[in-house]
């Protein structure tokens, strides 16, 4: 039991005056009021406040984290950069004696620190380098004036040092742009004549090429990706001579090991070639038999059947072959003959792939009527579809519809250009008898495309060809065929002869 004087004591701590209860001469039940007192007032720390100085937490690792204030850039580049220490650059290196004079700068030096704590500098070293020339700590002997003396020689040479060593470089540097530039210099001096020079060789090509020449320019133009020898060509040859007197002697169906095809399928395809030997430039008479070319275009197509069994002889091969001949030796004319058929747009051709013919149609169609819009429009009308003549056109290159000069000046151009150019040509050609063909029917169309005039004149064709624009919609003809390579849906209804076959 609690006397009264200290009962009113407490009472008067809790903000309770003990003269309402002196006046009533009684002291009530106090222990709700001094609960209330006593939680209201927060005599008791919460939570938090335990923790904070409960032990078992700590040896817990219960110790919520210490929350600290958000800072900003310059205390977060002060605090990753402790005492401003800058980087060593030789820009910013001072000797000795301008280092002492920012050191002493006020006309006072720094306070010595209190023992144990390194002095707060008024200066911010601007490198490492400076730091040699700093006092020792105060725990630590001063440096003997020889030492500072030394330090300080030390740190001018290594100034001087750095300071050499950068201004060497900069001027290596410099050397070598100088260099650099000189040699750019002389290359743009050297490809000046260099383009001129193949700017006219380019005009030439255009013009014609030399017919001393015209051979050994195709074949380099050419070129020889299947790298094929004049050895593989007697190899190939004497394989087809072999058969040959095969056929004679049996004329029996035998399997041939290479490509599984029958000796009768042979036959009649080298049956074949003898009858477009005869029919091959007939106003010559130089391939037709007892002529003078007459065994060699035969060994040629020959053996590149039996260098290519997959593909055999295909009828117009005969003119390609013999233009070669005529411009190039005979293991020459082979390997450019072999390389030449195995370009994409001539195997597409040879092999018959519908599907890739029907996209150079296509590809064909859309510079048609972008050059041509009225002879277009009557085609269309007409209903004549390009594979009628321009499947004659790319079989032979020309050779069989065009005369001979011209055909070797549309090859010329060919060589150099490749199959664009071919493409090219049938729309020059269709340009120079545009007035003529908005005259005629379907019929009568398809007859005068198949056989063209002798009488061309090559400078009206080379002038219709050179006005003809290979772009449409700002795109070339290797990107609008590639664009209708990857459309897989092609309108077979444009090539009627490929639909039915």
């Amino acid at each position: 039991c609690l006397a009264r004087g200290h009962l009113g004591l407490g009472l008067s701590a809790l903000g309770i005056e003990p003269a309402t209860f002196r006046s009533q001469g009684q002291f009530p039940n106090l222990q709700p009021i001094l609960l209330n007192c006593i939680f209201d007032r927060g005599l008791f720390s919460r939570k938090q406040k335990e923790a904070q100085s409960a032990p078992g937490w700590k040896l817990f690792g219960k110790v919520p984290l210490r929350e600290s204030p958000p800072k900003d850039s310059k205390t977060i580049q002060q605090d990753s950069n402790p005492g401003n220490l800058t980087s060593v650059s030789t820009p910013n290196l001072l000797s000795a004696g301008e280092y002492e004079a920012k050191t002493s700068k006020g006309g006072h030096s720094p306070p010595r620190p209190s023992q144990g704590r390194r002095k707060n500098l008024e200066f911010e070293p601007l490198s490492t380098t400076a730091l040699i020339l700093e006092d020792r700590p105060s725990n630590l002997p001063a440096k003997p004036e020889e030492e500072a003396q030394r330090h300080r020689q030390e740190y001018d040479e290594m100034v001087a040092e750095a300071k050499k060593r950068e201004l060497k470089e900069a001027q290596k540097k410099k050397q070598q742009m100088k260099e650099r530039f000189k040699q750019e210099d002389n290359i743009s001096t050297t490809l000046a004549p260099v383009n001129a020079i193949l700017y006219r060789v380019k005009d030439l090509w255009w013009q014609g090429l030399p017919p001393n020449v015209r051979g050994r320019v195709w074949s380099l133009a050419i070129g020889n990706e299947l790298n094929i020898t004049p050895e593989l060509y007697e190899i190939f040859l004497s394989r087809a001579k072999e058969r040959w007197g095969t056929f004679r002697d049996t004329g029996c169906e035998v399997e041939t090991e290479e490509s599984g095809t029958s000796v009768a399928d042979r036959e009649s395809s080298l049956d074949l070639i003898k009858l477009d030997i005869s029919r091959t430039f007939p106003s010559l008479f130089i391939f037709q038999k007892g002529g003078p070319y007459h065994d060699l275009l035969h060994s040629v197509l020959g053996a590149y059947t039996c260098y290519r069994p997959d593909v055999g002889y295909v009828q117009g091969m005969s003119f390609i072959a013999a233009v070669l001949i005529l411009n190039m030796e005979e293991a020459d004319a082979f390997i450019a003959f072999a390389n030449l058929l195995n370009k994409p747009c001539q195997m597409a051709f040879f092999r018959v792939d519908h599907e890739l013919m029907l996209k150079y149609f296509a590809a064909f169609q859309v510079f048609f009527e972008e050059n041509l819009p009225r002879l277009f429009s009557h085609f269309q009308s007409s209903n004549l579809t390009p594979d009628l003549y321009l499947i004659d056109w790319i079989f032979t290159l020309y050779s069989k519809s065009l005369p001979l000069d011209v055909a070797c000046r549309v090859w010329d151009v060919f060589c150099r250009d490749g199959e664009e150019f071919l493409f090219r040509t049938g729309l020059g050609i269709l340009r120079l008898y545009e007035e003529v063909l908005l005259c005629m029917d379907f019929i009568h169309i398809a007859q005068f495309l198949t056989r063209l005039p002798d009488d061309v004149s090559v400078d009206r064709l080379f002038g219709c060809i050179s006005c003809t624009q290979m772009t449409s919609n700002n795109r070339k003809w290797t990107q609008v065929f590639s664009a209708l390579m990857k459309d897989k849906e092609v309108d077979k209804s444009s090539s009627p002869s490929l639909k039915s076959s």
